[in-house]
């Protein structure tokens, strides 16, 4: 095959492993096999492999094969990364309420969004001209740990944000553009049932709960250990204003940025 008719066929594969990327994750409406995506990403490494300057970091060959680190780098967040406090019965909530009305006489009117908190590990994504950059955890909530070598081999995490026509603003339109924003990474309870039965099989200790396994996974100086986790993500905020009003509208943009979001 000659290099244009190379990148000709790698610009197609590498849309068509998105295309069915996303139907399968974020509209959970699969279009094909996944034998048959498995295939499409082996040519599309192989034609990549013979022609390596055409290689692109938005590509899905790249979501694993980094070498491990020496260790992680410190990233600041562009905004501070708080957490959630807890409410352990019905007058914590009307407490806090109340304090909302306070802040904002108008503040329950609307009733509120709600989802399942998911048992995992905060992070922070970072995009510029639609291609992932920067991959963070919370760390102190003003600085966390660069692991973007680990979240790019979860494949729940855009390497490149979808160009849906819906969208009123396009993140990826405008030069230097940047994208921020958050959500959870986690161990599917499957997945760990899996992985604890592999340690039994090879008599080593096995984990204690799905949140640390996840939190350790993420934090694996080799990336090949994080993608042998197989974690999952979703998304659950967006601090970069596209126009967004209400949280609803961040989980219906994220959604169709690419990311998947809570269903419940």
């Amino acid at each position: 095959m000659t290099k244009q008719g190379a990148r000709t066929r790698i610009k197609k594969l590498k849309k068509l492993i998105d295309k069915y990327r996303y139907s399968r994750l974020v509209l959970d409406k699969p279009l094909t096999e996944e034998s048959v995506e498995d295939a499409l990403k082996k040519e599309l490494f192989d034609l990549e492999q013979e022609f390596p300057d055409l290689i692109t970091p938005d590509s899905p060959s790249q979501r694993a094969g980094y070498k491990p680190l020496e260790k992680f780098a410190k990233v600041t967040h562009p905004e501070r990364m708080l957490s959630f406090n807890d409410a352990f019965d019905e007058g914590d909530m009307q407490e806090w309420l109340e304090r909302m009305k306070r802040l904002d006489p108008r503040a329950a009117e609307r009733g509120f969004y709600c989802e399942l908190k998911i048992d995992g590990l905060a992070i922070e994504l970072i995009y510029e001209n639609g291609l992932f950059k920067t991959g963070s955890t919370r760390g102190d909530g003003v600085v966390g740990e660069d692991i973007t070598q680990n979240l790019k081999t979860i494949e729940a995490i855009p390497l490149k944000l979808e160009t849906s026509s819906s969208l009123k603003v396009r993140p990826w339109s405008d030069k230097g553009r940047t994208l921020v924003m958050r959500g959870e990474v986690f161990v599917p309870h499957k997945e760990f049932a899996r992985i604890n039965r592999e340690q039994e099989e090879k008599e080593k200790p096995v984990y204690a709960n799905p949140r640390n396994l996840a939190a350790g996974s993420v934090r694996q100086l080799d990336p090949a250990i994080t993608a042998s986790r197989r974690l999952d993500s979703f998304a659950y905020s967006l601090v970069t204003d596209l126009g967004q009003k209400i949280h609803e509208e961040e989980h219906e943009i994220l959604h169709k940025l690419g990311f998947k979001t809570n269903p419940h």
